[in-house]
């Protein structure tokens, strides 16, 4: 009897600690043959380096000789919003005319910077109306009945019936 109180508690103690268990998932540049770490300033040009790393994850916006490798790693446990473990960018910036590498730099998730954006919202004139304002604001102003001074539509002018 022992035993089998033991085995439930002790089952059911390994279910509550592997439901917590976090959630990996991995998204970006998978370095599989090669390391984007590999690349040789000096040595390796454009169609190298596309041809060891495959195609970069996105270029620079203003100037096509940087390319950026990126990859994240983000954990997730239970119910909880997923936190980024790690983060890896690497820049390669090539010369404009050869296309040659100029500089690999490696950034990670402490080289980040945190940007404070702004919720607000631009105010509009007026005010906010409650669903009890919009659904009932016209009731006691007589704009649903046509007043007999105005034209209906679908009627001509002048015609009174």
């Amino acid at each position: 009897m022992f035993r089998r109180v033991a085995f439930a508690v002790f089952s059911a103690g390994l279910l509550a600690t592997s439901a917590c268990a976090p959630i990996t998932s991995y998204s970006g540049f998978q370095a599989i043959d090669a390391s984007p770490k590999d690349v040789k300033v000096g040595e390796d040009t454009k169609s190298t380096v596309r041809g060891r790393l495959g195609s970069p994850s996105t270029t620079s916006t203003f100037e096509d000789d940087i390319w950026f490798y990126i990859a994240q790693v983000k954990e997730q446990v239970a119910f909880r919003k997923p936190q980024v473990v790690s983060r890896e960018v690497v820049a390669i910036r090539f010369n404009g005319d050869s296309e040659v590498v100029e500089s690999v730099d490696h950034y990670t998730l402490k080289d980040g910077k945190v940007v404070a954006f702004n919720d607000r919202e631009t105010p509009t004139r007026g005010r906010e109306l409650t669903i009890l304002e919009q659904l009932l604001g016209n009731v006691g102003r007589g704009g649903m009945l046509p007043r007999d001074d105005e034209s209906v539509p679908g009627n001509r002018p002048g015609d009174r019936r």
